[in-house]
């Protein structure tokens, strides 16, 4: 954030009319993508005519920009850059190709021909034809050109160096598609952006090609690149040259656009949406600055020098320093925002130049230049969502989890032009795609077809809402299961109600079988009985939130329960995924249930004469480890392996007892086996037997002299 205040600062009037033209025309109304497309135009109006600042500290500069603009198609990017040339600023350029090209290039070649002619002693006339003819051998010159080589914008440069006018600009349409064959043309330009000059290449001189002399002057070039971020920002070469001209320099001189589409719609009825595109005003204010653009391509306006006053100098200091302390207090590897931050500055002088040519007066404003800093100050924020754009692994994480089907090596291959050939390089980026997912709700699936082809499937997973979970009931056994999404608090208006079935899934016509599952669960159920306290369950479970019922043959002597547990996001497995997902959950659980209730159709019963007993504001079971084909997955299941000798409980305590404090994790061990009824004697030598089994298990004293000391005191009663 700089020191002034630019939400009081209005952009100038060029600016604004021609951007909210050019957003009712394309019917979008993305007003900063087409402020940066308005801003490049009104600097090549400028650099055409040689419009120059005179600053104290630098000298003379040229007026001319660089931008970037990218947007989805559809947006009106390309439509817009049509519109300026077409309708704005073709007076312009045919006024200054046919008539002010002309005059301004013979009287400097005149200008040139007497000096060559005082020089060499020779005469005039001599000196001007040949002038004359090396002018005529560079060719028509191009206003715009969307290609060329280093050769041909050197000798475009040598045509308006003989003219003494014109700007050099290259407009390159679909620059995703069109970057890589404009390498050398892009480097040319890093040179031309600040003074408007280049290094000259030493040729053979021969009789058939005789080198020129050089002309010592500046041809100000801009540039517009300009397409679709998806074909520029791809994660292939193309996208990895991008990067290395911003690093190189671009990222400094440019100006950026970053489009995306913003419509009425709805807001405006068909007939109040094509008022507003035939709506004369339109032609007017078109006409209006065709007008202003094509007369400021006169004679009289050529050279226009543009002075920088002490207060304006000091204002835009003011405003380089608060950027370049921006820049100091960034990270040293941010070295591509740190130099487009340092020369913001640059970029908005030029441009304000431009503002001051178009307003054709001879001394830059304050208001000229706060306009300008507040143009720059949006690019700024563009060229923010540049650099964030999606890393090739997030793209391939999307993409996976979007298509909707199972995809092989050769499938994203084809899709994607940054997935890797190579082995290694694909498993890196695999790898990379699955832990952002994992951190980002997508849940990428690898497994293996019955011919050995590696599969890859995903979706993005929906966060649980206790307000939305999804269940079906009926009276029925099998027929009018009625789909629900019911609030957690309101389960117990079901569980407890008379004679009714329910399952944690929906059926296709409303009848409960496999077949006619609708994929997406967020809740699991399970049965506990052999003898499990639902006190020793509401002191396992106290973390997570859940709610438990008792069933019909649940006695104190022998308590039966469902116990019904939320899960953090919303899964859709297959028949053989969930099989294997619930007995995972069931193996995970610090007690036994019954492993019977993997089928996804499953139906359970309420009871009316049942106890419930809720606990709430708990976390919600992480599903994430035990979703099958997924590297979570594989890395639980050999933690899992690695404990295979412990039973529930045990297992539950030594996750616990390698993350936590150990002997805090052994006494709420000990004391579960005491809520479960044994006697100190069982106690004691199921957690000597248990702390035996760890590897890094508390020491026979220490057991004795805290766990144990415990023990007996809560089985006597003791505080």
């Amino acid at each position: 954030m700089t020191s002034i205040d630019l939400t009081t600062v209005d952009h100038h009037p060029v600016i604004t009319e021609i951007s909210n033209l050019l957003a009712t025309r394309t019917r979008n109304q993305d007003l900063p993508f087409f402020r940066v497309i308005v801003a490049y135009f009104a600097a090549v109006v400028a650099s055409t005519m040689r419009a120059k600042l005179s600053t104290q500290d630098r000298g003379e500069i040229p007026v001319n920009a660089f931008a970037v603009a990218l947007s989805p198609s559809g947006t009106g990017k390309g439509f817009s850059v049509s519109i300026m040339e077409n309708d704005i600023l073709s007076g312009f350029r045919s006024n200054f190709v046919e008539n002010t090209l002309p005059v301004l290039a013979e009287c400097n070649l005149r200008k040139l021909a007497n000096q060559r002619a005082a020089r060499n002693n020779s005469t005039e006339d001599d000196e001007y034809d040949g002038l004359n003819k090396e002018y005529q051998q560079t060719g028509a010159y191009p206003f715009v050109f969307d290609k060329g080589s280093d050769v041909a914008i050197k000798q475009i440069r040598q045509k308006l160096l003989l003219a003494n006018c014109g700007s050099i600009n290259l407009q390159i349409d679909e620059i995703g598609s069109n970057l890589v064959g404009s390498t050398e043309a892009l480097n040319a330009y890093l040179e031309l952006y600040d003074q408007g000059m280049i290094k000259a290449k030493i040729t053979k001189n021969t009789n058939d090609n005789k080198r020129t002399e050089e002309i010592h002057g500046k041809t100000p070039a801009n540039t517009l690149l300009f397409g679709t971020p998806s074909k520029l920002l791809n994660g292939s070469k193309t996208e990895q040259e991008f990067y290395d001209f911003l690093e190189t320099g671009y990222a400094r001189r440019c100006f950026f656009g970053m489009g995306h589409p913003i419509q009425n719609i709805g807001s405006r009825t068909p007939a109040e949406e094509y008022a507003a595109l035939v709506d004369p005003t339109n032609s007017t204010k078109a006409t209006k600055w065709a007008t202003l653009f094509t007369n400021l391509a006169d004679i009289s306006k050529h050279d226009w020098l543009i002075d920088v006053p002490d207060a304006v100098a000091i204002e835009l200091l003011a405003y380089r320093m608060d950027c370049e302390k921006l820049a100091e207090a960034m990270p040293e590897h941010d070295e591509i925002q740190k130099a487009e931050m340092s020369h913001r500055y640059f970029k908005a002088l030029k441009l304000a130049g431009a503002f001051a040519f178009i307003d054709e007066v001879s001394t830059l404003s304050m208001f000229q230049l706060h306009a300008a800093i507040k143009l720059v100050e949006e690019s700024g924020v563009a060229f923010k969502s540049v650099l964030n754009r999606e890393k090739t692994y997030m793209k391939l994480a999307r993409y996976i989890a979007a298509v909707g089907s199972e995809v092989t090596h050769a499938d994203l291959l084809d899709a994607l032009p940054f997935y890797k050939s190579g082995t290694a390089a694909r498993n890196e980026l695999l790898t990379m795609a699955t832990a952002w997912g994992y951190k980002h709700h997508i849940m990428l699936k690898q497994s293996f077809n019955e011919f050995g082809i590696e599969l890859f499937s995903g979706e993005t997973l929906k966060e649980t809402s206790l307000d939305e979970l999804t269940l079906s009931y009926s009276n029925d056994f099998a027929e009018h299961y009625s789909p629900e999404s019911v609030k957690f608090s309101d389960l117990p208006l079901l569980t407890q109600e008379t004679g009714l079935h329910w399952a944690n899934h929906h059926f296709h016509h409303d009848y409960r079988l496999e077949e006619n599952i609708i994929e997406g669960f967020n809740m699991v159920v399970i049965d506990v009985d052999g003898g499990t306290r639902i006190e020793t369950v509401q002191k396992l479970l106290k973390e997570y939130t859940f709610l438990l019922y008792t069933t019909k043959r649940s006695t104190d002597a022998d308590p039966r329960f469902r116990l019904i547990m939320p899960t953090n996001y919303r899964l859709k497995l297959n028949q053989d995924d969930y099989k294997d997902f619930m007995a995972q959950i069931a193996e995970w659980l610090p007690f036994q249930s019954d492993e019977e209730a993997n089928q996804r159709s499953r139906k359970w019963l309420t009871n009316p004469n049942g106890k419930y007993l809720f606990n709430l504001g708990g976390n919600l079971i992480d599903v994430l480890p035990f979703v099958p084909k997924t590297s979570k997955n594989e890395h639980y299941r050999k933690t899992i392996i690695s404990m295979e000798s412990l039973d529930n409980l045990e297992r539950w305590f030594a996750q616990k007892f390698a993350s936590g404090s150990r002997n805090n994790s052994m006494i709420k061990f000990a004391l579960a086996l005491v809520d479960s009824g044994l006697s100190y004697v069982d106690v004691e030598s199921r957690v000597i037997g248990f702390n035996k089994k760890l590897p890094n298990g508390l020491s026979t004293e220490e057991l004795r002299g805290t766990v144990l000391v415990t023990v007996a005191k809560k089985i006597q009663g003791s505080p």
